[in-house]
């Protein structure tokens, strides 16, 4: 019994009130710091997008946009420049004026996505009667060895566009603008160019057939094949460096765009959210960064087409807007600042679309395409059955 009475004299002892407190007040204390780590309270001190929002530079830029289209000084000085050094230039790639171009953003060591590509969808004689261009966009790095094998894949191939800012996730923005500003000065007759990632299944042909209409895709008909394509062969290293440059020409498409040149494309899959404000995200942005409660309207920078119009309003709005450092929120704020709206379209998917023969019919791009010999493979079934 004396026992039992100790322990009972404990439990009331530690069971006091001030205990109590101290495990409340430290339980709570637990929950703010979470909650303020996973960005709960930050969301209470955001700012209205709808009715509040505002972005450097706060001017209208259409004027200065049309001043700098024509080569005229703008009035206001611009904050951005994007001032690279051209270590690859490509700079006859566009002297036949391609109506299309692909610019793909590519990691530094991925040579053989950059292969696949060359000889998927990014084969540049794909339509006999649709000039096409491919250029890899790339930054720089610290590997030596590396380095001088992208020196001798650009002498086999000619399609690298490479400037001096580091190759890394965090210049995502700067390695996207390179690209505008290469696709502005050094392919000024092309009418549409196409951006996305080395990691990207695309079909050129639904892409053409989108540009062609893109308000009604895909509701009307693919076009016709006219030549039913010649089976890929597997090629040695040495014959594959022997007829690098050698692109077979495959099909026709007809009618290619039905778009007015003035017209202003910026397609692809478009988003409306919030910003992620819980910090151990990737994508976690601080109020001082962004203040408002949602992101305008941006297209995924996977995969997404512009029109040569957009292109240089994006390019020479970009001049006058804060930088960002995620690319696709960057153009959408210059998309919003010169009143480009993003046209929806849900066949460019951000995600891998699980693959069947018949559901990638009408697919444009499919994110998750990282293992070259898969692109390769569900790329040439799709163009035998006429969907790529």
């Amino acid at each position: 019994m004396r026992i039992l009475g100790k322990i009972w004299r404990l439990r009331r002892k530690f069971t006091t009130a001030p205990v109590k407190s101290i495990i409340l007040a430290t339980f709570l204390l637990i929950v703010i710091i979470c909650s303020s780590y996973m960005g709960i309270f930050t969301h209470f001190q955001e700012k209205d997008y709808y009715t509040e929002f505002s972005y450097p530079l706060d001017v209208d830029l259409q004027p200065l946009v049309k001043d700098m289209v024509v080569g005229k000084v703008p009035s206001i000085k611009p904050i951005n420049m994007f001032n690279y050094t051209y270590l690859k230039l490509c700079e006859n790639k566009c002297s036949n004026k391609p109506k299309l171009l692909f610019v793909v953003k590519s990691a530094l060591t991925h040579f053989e996505q950059r292969q696949a590509i060359r000889q998927t969808w990014g084969n540049q004689r794909r339509f006999s009667d649709v000039e096409i261009r491919r250029v890899f966009l790339l930054g720089t790095g610290f590997d030596p060895d590396i380095q001088r094998q992208i020196d001798l894949e650009d002498k086999m191939y000619s399609d690298i566009v490479q400037a001096d800012f580091v190759d890394d996730y965090r210049n995502n923005t700067l390695k996207t603008m390179s690209g505008f500003k290469w696709a502005v000065e050094h392919c000024p007759s092309v009418q549409f160019v196409a951006f996305s990632d080395d990691d990207m299944y695309v079909s050129t042909k639904n892409l053409l057939r989108f540009i062609r209409n893109p308000s009604n895709y895909p509701e009307e008909e693919p076009l016709p094949r006219i030549v039913q394509g010649i089976e890929h062969r597997e090629r040695s290293l040495k014959q594959e460096i022997v007829s690098a440059t050698l692109e077979e020409e495959e099909e026709e498409i007809h009618d290619f765009s039905n778009l007015n040149q003035d017209s202003k494309l910026y397609a692809g899959y478009v988003f409306h959210s919030p910003p992620q404000r819980h910090q151990p995200s990737k994508w976690y942005v601080s109020l001082e960064e962004y203040p408002y409660h949602l992101w305008p309207p941006y297209v995924t920078a996977g995969a997404y087409v512009v029109s040569r119009e957009a292109l240089l309003e994006l390019y020479y709005g970009s001049f006058y807007t804060k930088y960002f450092r995620f690319d696709d929120i960057f153009l959408s704020l210059v998309s919003l600042k010169v009143n480009i709206e993003p046209v929806h379209c849900p066949e460019f998917y951000f995600w891998k679309k699980s693959y069947s023969k018949d559901g990638y019919r009408n697919v444009i791009a499919s994110h998750g395409y990282g293992n070259p010999n898969e692109l390769r493979n569900v790329w040439n079934e799709q163009k035998s059955a006429g969907h790529a």
